[in-house]
């Protein structure tokens, strides 16, 4: 059944969004990501809404699977009818693992994007992969449809590592393929890396870092290990197994990716990534956090679209069954509240190098900055000039620099 707003307004099966949240669609940017829930096989850490072909059972396929976006997307036109974006700026396809689906499929859901919306000129477009899932040849066909970008995820460069994660591609494939796709003529190419993973060494780390800057990539993403329950991984560490991972590692390893990436001539700009120039930051998930509208296509995706926040149904059969009888996905959306929007403009944009403007905080806010400022989590000359930026440290301390200036 359709979801249900607060304040008590059903979802429409149609998906049709209310007036106000028309009327300045695309105004600050405007996006579509797109979700493919397959994988070859689920990584003990991953808690995300994909399925490998033995739990997916009947009703879903990859074979029909862009045909099904295909028909969200003509959905979401009529949708946003009179009131379409400017232009699409940025496309995101991520997963799962996207390069599962033939390099043709993908082709043809870029193409229906910018039949249905336009592509801007300069439009970012970037497809995640697994570093076993792409060929040459694939990366070639992504490029000539018009994909800018890749994201390719290698979690680690060591073989222990790579195991606990349950992670299936062999050491250095990771980086072969991000010189495959610079090869292939991809303008931008990410790594993303895994640190503090249960057995992970100082060295290994740093192996990884080094493996990453060889590979000549222009855009570095590096996470924390976080245990999701329910996860392989979480039953192994509450069983005994393994141990949880360490705040005090994870700090440790943080800076080793600042001291190589920056020694590197990469330049941090959100907390969690790094780029060799403006150029390589990842426009997308920038109008993820800076408040711009998105649309999401496939079973779990999430979508915003003034102040307007919704998310599909989980199952892709469930997906394809609702699309199939000219239904929304949509499972339940709410409207922010000022006091909600202003709380994730916050959380977000102090994340960011740009940092957060000291005026958009409430007077508690800045006194709050003023502690964080005097404890120096926050940069002096960014706080001189009316802004709140992190420091190293503040970087290490986010979360809790948050929190003081959300009183």
């Amino acid at each position: 059944m359709p979801g249900v707003l607060p304040d008590g307004e059903t979802v429409p099966v149609d998906g049709s969004l209310p007036a106000t949240a028309l009327r300045t669609v695309g105004a600050r940017g405007f996006g579509v990501y797109v979700h493919v829930p397959f994988c070859a096989s689920r990584c003990g850490y991953c808690d995300f809404n994909t399925y490998t072909a033995a739990e997916l059972g009947g009703g879903a396929d990859r074979e029909s699977y862009a045909d099904t976006v295909l028909a969200e997307l003509a959905l979401a036109a009529r949708a946003l009818g009179d009131n379409p974006p400017p232009r699409v700026d940025t496309v995101f396809v991520g997963g799962g693992t996207p390069t599962l689906l033939p390099a043709d499929d993908l082709a043809r859901i870029l193409a229906g994007i910018d039949r249905t919306w336009g592509l801007a000129a300069d439009a970012e477009v970037t497809t995640e992969a697994n570093p076993e899932s792409v060929t040459p040849e694939s990366l070639k066909t992504l490029r000539a449809a018009g994909y800018t970008r890749i994201s390719l995820g290698m979690q680690s460069a060591a073989p222990g590592v790579l195991a606990i994660l349950d992670r299936k591609h062999r050491p250095g494939r990771a980086a072969d393929a991000a010189r495959e796709a610079r090869d292939a003529g991809f303008d931008h190419v990410n790594l993303d890396l895994i640190y503090g993973t249960p057995g992970e060494r100082a060295e290994d780390f740093a192996a990884s870092l080094d493996q990453v800057v060889a590979a000549g990539v222009d855009h570095v993403s590096a996470y924390a290990l976080i245990v999701e329950d329910g996860t392989r991984l979480a039953a192994r560490m509450r069983r005994g197994e393994l141990p949880y991972p360490s705040d005090d590692v994870a700090a440790d390893r943080y800076l080793a990716a600042e001291a190589a990436l920056d020694a590197a001539g990469f330049s941090w700009y959100e907390v969690s990534n790094w780029a060799r120039a403006e150029a390589a930051r990842c426009r997308h998930n920038l109008l993820y956090w800076t408040g711009a509208d998105w649309w999401g296509l496939g079973p779990g995706a999430h979508s915003h679209v003034g102040g307007v926040r919704w998310w599909n149904v989980k199952h892709p059969a469930t997906y394809a069954q609702r699309l199939a009888a000219g239904e929304s996905p949509g499972l339940a959306r709410e409207v922010l509240t000022p006091g909600e929007a202003h709380m994730e403009d916050v959380m977000l944009r102090l994340r960011l190098a740009a940092g957060l403007p000291l005026a958009a905080l409430d007077p508690a806010g800045r006194a709050g900055a003023a502690r964080a400022l005097a404890d120096g989590l926050l940069d002096p000359a960014a706080y001189a000039d009316g802004q709140a930026v992190l420091t190293l440290r503040g970087r290490l301390l986010a979360d809790a620099v948050v929190r003081d200036l959300l009183p």
